[in-house]
């Protein structure tokens, strides 16, 4: 929803005030409806509030994933200088960028059980610090193994960050606007990426010793504004209630939400849910058992939080990100500045296009956008094999400017759907006492498929070319709309507890809807 969405929304419900109070007038006295009109200002001027804080928490919250996001943009451009700075092997390159991927899997898992430990809150502060630590290390690094050690710590830091944003967002959201908000963390990393490709393109012009030093280290800077953010932002009403700290959760839901009514109804819910997990025959031992070897329900839950995940990667968007200037040079385009540059474009409609999503994910709903992109995606991939193919046949002049467009298009139809929709997905469709770690399960679902590709990339396309490694992509993608239509709920509109149910009955996902409440909720929005 964000600031757009208050200006218009208030808007909205003035106008629907003053008819209302036009129909009213001739019932009631002037003075009741004085007292009334006043009291409904002070109610619209505290949904604005509310909307401003909730808009304020997630965009904080979300530049942590910034810096993730700015990581993966700037290695695209660093891996060139450094490997020519330190005289690595192609098979080092491979291992430097897709062990983030794998080693960020053991921060996942790790990080569900730390935020049911010390909180959403503080463990998305660990995660900054550790990630922060390794991005220091490797702008100082004068060696292969030093470069690894702090490739390592922050692999372990993103894993952290990852798996807990959107989570924190899911469970301090609004039914009515947590596909919005939870989508700002895919935003914001989408917005590091096209930094990070900036920042290649502004300092690849420095001698070659310092330059993927300078790119490095700029990612370093946005740790004290999310220092800062930690003094702001509250605590998940919903790990609160887990702690027996009632007062505090329904504290934070009364800033959260537009009135007090719902509210409670909200802390009820989560009192509701919390009762299993405060339970002493469900101990943490029990969890970890139930997720090993869950029940039908919760099977299928994993199965589609897990699925989604996995398939957000196996399509290759971690392949493009990192590997955009060797595809580009592969479609025949010379010189580093050129490359960069289209890097850029392809930084730049990754960004512009997740705003898109975010405007939509609330309307339309998660799983007709996963249809657009899904589908896009196929196309799209498949045009880029048909591109690189061609260039062999001799049609050099256009293979370029065509494989940019295929690349850019299959990213703006990832970044509107799957991209943010997978993270929303994971973060709200588990019961609140498994819903940290199945969390955690799905991110390092994510980051092993992301490292099997980044890691395989180059050694891949090698064996049967980027072309072929294309068609493999679109391939994957084409499974995935499969899976969107056997296995992926409609979410829109529910509450975290609500959403439960649809997984009991798996064959109503086809044509599900709002339930009336739902309904008549929205309406009053």
């Amino acid at each position: 929803m964000g600031s757009a969405g208050t200006g218009e929304n208030g808007r909205a419900d003035s106008q629907k005030g003053v008819n209302e109070y036009k129909k009213m007038g001739s019932e009631i006295e002037d003075g009741d409806f004085e007292d009334d009109l006043v009291h409904y200002q002070q109610q619209l001027e505290r949904r604005k509030s509310t909307r401003r804080y909730v808009f304020a928490c997630a965009v904080f919250v979300s530049l942590n994933t910034a810096v993730l996001g700015y990581d993966g943009g700037v290695m695209s451009g660093a891996i060139i200088f450094i490997q020519e700075d330190l005289r690595i092997s192609d098979v080092q390159i491979e291992v430097l960028i897709g062990c983030l991927s794998v080693i960020s899997l053991f921060g996942s898992i790790a990080g569900g059980r730390t935020s049911d430990i010390i909180g959403r809150k503080w463990t998305m502060a660990l995660a900054a610090v550790v990630f922060q630590v390794g991005m220091a290390v490797m702008t100082f690094a004068d060696s292969f193994r030093v470069l690894m050690i702090g490739r390592l710590l922050a692999g372990v830091g993103m894993g952290f960050g990852g798996m807990i944003t959107s989570l924190y967002i899911a469970e301090i959201s609004p039914a009515i606007s947590r596909g919005t908000l939870t989508s700002f963390p895919e935003i914001f990393v989408n917005l590091g990426i096209l930094l990070g490709y900036i920042s290649n393109y502004v300092f690849a012009g420095l001698s070659v010793h310092i330059n993927w030093r300078v790119m490095l280290g700029v990612g370093i800077l946005p740790s004290v504004i999310i220092g800062f953010a930690l003094f702001v932002i509250p605590e998940s009403p919903r790990w609160l209630v887990m702690q027996n700290r009632v007062d505090e959760a329904r504290l934070v839901l009364l800033k959260t939400h537009e009135d007090e009514k719902e509210a409670e109804e909200r802390l009820a819910e989560i009192q509701l849910a919390a009762g299993a997990s405060n339970n002493a025959k469900y101990g943490e031992k029990a969890v970890w058992r139930e997720l090993l070897c869950p029940s039908p329900l919760l099977r299928r839950m994993l199965i589609t939080g897990v699925g989604i995940q996995c398939f957000q990667q196996i399509t290759g968007i971690d392949a493009i990100v990192y590997y955009s200037p060797e595809i580009f040079k592969d479609a025949g385009m010379k010189g580093n500045s050129s490359l960069l540059a289209a890097t850029v474009a392809v930084g730049v409609t990754k960004t512009a296009f997740v705003l898109v999503a975010i405007f939509l994910i609330d309307k339309l709903g998660r799983k007709p956008l996963l249809y657009i992109c899904t589908i896009g995606m196929t196309v799209c991939l498949f045009s880029v094999g048909v591109s690189l193919s061609l260039l062999k046949e001799g049609a050099a002049g256009v293979v370029p400017l065509l494989a940019i467009l295929s690349v850019c298009s299959s990213v703006a139809f990832f970044s509107v759907g799957i991209g943010p929709i997978s993270w929303v997905l994971s973060s709200e469709i588990f019961p609140l006492r498994y819903r940290a770690q199945a969390s955690a399960l799905g991110a390092a679902g994510n980051r092993v498929c992301s490292g099997l590709i980044s890691m395989s990339f180059l050694s891949v396309s090698r064996a049967i070319t980027v072309a072929g490694t294309f068609f493999l992509f679109a391939a994957m993608s084409a499974a995935s709309v499969a899976f969107v239509y056997a296995l992926v709920p409609e979410t829109k509109g529910r509450s975290l507890e609500q959403i439960e149910s649809l997984f009991q009955n798996p064959h109503d996902w086809k044509g599900s809807h709002l339930e009336m409440e739902d309904v008549e909720h929205l309406v009053q929005k």
